[in-house]
């Protein structure tokens, strides 16, 4: 199961969260800014898998996003970086080259487009074309 969403630049900046745990606002800032701390002294030669707690961090990054999700730590790691390699491929077809300004104005489209893939936590669809098709005929416009 998925606990939790970020993406977070390389300051720290938490660009998106989605939260599949109930946390309150403290714990949620908490979350966001152990995570940092945690990743941002990772060297970039080790690998995208990380323990917090009792749950495994899974990251990747894309230009000056960290894009991590936060697993149980029995699940797949290597399915959950998979995942979010689809997501940024997703982002990158749906807004035509995406960058994190995109993410910060059009939040609620990137939103739209988790929901189409993940459901309470759980992966629901990973074919590409399957998830565009959709988000067309919720007749949402990139731009």
């Amino acid at each position: 199961m998925i606990n939790f969403i970020l993406f977070q630049n390389r300051m720290g900046k938490t660009r998106l969260a989605k939260f599949y745990v109930p946390l309150d606002d403290e714990g949620r800032e908490e979350v966001k800014r152990s995570v940092h701390a945690l990743l941002s002294t990772r060297e970039s030669r080790l690998s995208n898998f990380v323990t917090f707690g009792n749950i495994k961090l899974v990251y990747r990054r894309y230009a000056g996003l960290f894009f991590i999700c936060g697993i149980d730590e029995h699940d797949n790691d290597l399915a959950c970086l998979e995942l979010i390699h689809l997501f940024v491929e997703v982002l990158d077809m749906f807004f035509k080259d995406v960058c994190e300004l995109d993410l910060v104005f059009n939040f609620h489209k990137v939103y739209m487009i988790i929901d189409e893939m993940i459901t309470g936590g759980e992966l629901q669809e990973v074919s590409r074309p399957v998830i565009l098709e959709r988000l067309q005929k919720l007749d949402i416009t990139s731009k």
